[in-house]
């Protein structure tokens, strides 16, 4: 619409010299140029001489030079303006058609989409009949099938009721024949059904106990050759110490340093136990820690190899020293994973595991041990059909809480603490958990893991250990225990893991139990070098007895 009021606004007033009806200049206009005045001529009269007078005062009526120019200016700019209306005339003509030729197509436009929008209301409306139809047909089919259903209801009850009749009929004669009541008789057949089939499943029973009891020691016998055979390995159980060698004795002079300077800071920063007494030419170093005791092993063969020891030095090669040995127990444990298949685990636990590179059990290398015991866990859930990833994770991590960095407890609760730090199934932790009888087993996987394990550390040669210092460290627990005078006895159990202390009841009370636990574990921990943890366990006891006559 303000297109159209602008047009109109455009056109509402026309110039005065224009004329409305023809469009057309007027008469005065159409010569701009053409003198207004011009002098008249008499062709019969002569023309006057130049010395004639009379003919000034004519000459004196003719229009100045500056009313002639102010004359050809307005006729020029009157000539402009109708040029400008012209053209404003004609570009409106122009606009007026193409708003004409913009508006047919809008209209043309509007009528296609009318017809488009009829079209699919037409379609809408047919869709909408026939599936209203299909609904009328469908709820005449349910009203038709309800009908048969009441007809079938009904024919049935009484059908029901038929039968209820006759076979209460029937049971009258029965009982009339039989002279039994139905009670009676049912219970007859009940018990004589019950002594068929005891009398069967008693058989079968035995047939089958017959059999497994034949089957179980061979089938079993030939599961574990198969698996031992399926784990075994061409790893030898390394037996080896932390001890490095020193081309002379004078070394040691270095090693200890100026007022015993650079052995204090070698084992302050090492974190290892270093003894020069235990031959001329070696120095051992002893730590629970496997990895500190390697990192301690190699930076002291480095420090002899070059000569400089002081503290300076110590501390500059121990802490190169460490980088490396992140990243080859890292990488150790990426090995041990990929040699026994498993796969996309946490970093965490691969450099956990990686740190088996230098742990040994009783002689035994840790990561030999692992790869066997889960060869042969896996080939014995595969012939069981036991579920094969539980038992391989729970061989693999079994043993994860003796490279624990914080020993603060036993192996076994250390790795359960471990899994569920990682958030590993439960069957999981159920494995490592177990592996040692310290629970009940939960399921099959975990006594597989149980066997697997038995299995690698039992077999000849695995493991090894010196007789004499086995006996010495179960003897120094005991007279530890019993150097106590409320102590009656005690008794170092499961290969020194556990202590039992027996008290004398006359001699202590209930609250001692508690104290003298606390004092032994102390002085166990001080002084005795155990492998893992020691539980000691405190008894006390009254028993009283009597004897009739």
């Amino acid at each position: 619409m303000s297109f159209f009021n602008n047009l109109s606004r455009l056109f509402g007033e026309q110039p005065a010299a224009v004329d409305k009806s023809k469009n057309k200049p007027s008469k005065s206009s159409r010569r701009p140029f053409q003198k207004t005045q011009q002098p008249q001529k008499n062709q019969g009269s002569k023309q006057p001489q130049r010395g004639n007078k009379s003919a000034r005062p004519q000459r004196q009526n003719q229009p100045s030079r500056g009313q002639k120019n102010s004359v050809v200016k307005n006729n020029q700019q009157d000539f402009d303006t109708q040029v400008m209306v012209r053209e404003a005339q004609a570009k409106s003509r122009e606009i007026i058609v193409e708003a004409k030729d913009e508006a047919l197509a809008i209209r043309t436009e509007a009528e296609k989409k009318s017809r488009k929008l009829e079209k699919e209301l037409e379609k809408q409306q047919y869709s909408l009949e026939v599936k209203s139809d299909r609904l009328d047909d469908k709820m005449t089919d349910v009203e038709r099938k309800e009908k048969d259903l009441e007809r079938a209801e009904k024919t049935l009850v009484k059908d029901r009721e038929e039968n209820k009749k006759t076979r209460e009929k029937l049971l009258t004669k029965l009982e009339k024949i039989s002279k039994l009541s139905k009670d009676e008789a049912e219970k007859l057949l009940m018990d004589g059904l019950k002594k068929k089939m005891v009398d069967e499943m008693a058989k079968y029973i035995k047939d089958r106990e017959d059999v497994a009891k034949a089957e179980a020691d061979e089938k079993g016998a030939q599961i574990l050759i198969d698996a031992m055979k399926y784990g075994a390995t061409d790893n030898v159980a390394e037996y080896t110490v932390s001890v490095v060698a020193i081309p002379s004795e004078d070394i040691k002079g270095k090693i200890i340093g100026k007022n015993g300077r650079n052995i204090h800071a070698f084992e302050r920063r090492t974190g290892v136990d270093v003894d020069l007494d235990a031959s001329p030419t070696e120095v051992k170093l002893s730590c629970f820690d496997p990895v500190r005791r390697e990192i301690a092993r190699i930076s002291l063969e480095r420090l002899v190899k070059d000569g400089r020891i002081q503290p300076a030095r110590i501390e500059e090669v121990v802490k190169k020293v460490e980088s490396e040995i992140e990243k080859v127990v890292f990488e150790a444990g990426k090995q041990l994973c990929h040699a026994v298949g498993v796969y996309n685990i946490p970093t965490g636990l691969v450099a956990l595991l990686g740190r088996f590179k230098y742990r040994f059990s009783y002689g035994q290398s840790m990561i030999t041990h692992t790869i066997e015991e889960t060869k042969i866990g896996t080939k014995i859930a595969h012939e069981l059909g036991l579920d094969v990833n539980i038992v391989k994770l729970g061989c693999l991590l079994h043993d994860i809480g003796k490279v624990a960095k914080d020993q603060d407890d036993n192996h076994i609760a250390l790795g359960v603490r471990i899994a569920k730090q990682y958030n590993l199934p439960q069957a999981v932790i159920d494995c490592i958990g177990q592996h040692h009888e310290d629970e009940p087993f939960s399921g099959p996987e975990q006594m597989a893991v149980y066997v697997a394990d038995a299995i690698s550390g039992a077999r000849p040669g695995a493991r090894y250990e010196n007789h004499e210092e086995y006996i010495k460290r179960l003897t120094d627990l005991e007279e530890i225990a019993v150097s106590y005078p409320e102590v009656r006895q005690a008794y170092a159990i499961q290969a020194g893991r556990e202590l039992r202390v027996l008290l004398e009841a006359e001699k202590s009370k209930d609250s001692d139990v508690v104290v003298l636990a606390t004092k032994i574990r102390d002085e166990v921990q001080e002084k005795v070098m155990v492998p893992g943890s020691v539980r000691v366990t405190v008894i006390r006891e009254n028993r009283s007895e009597a004897k009739t006559k």
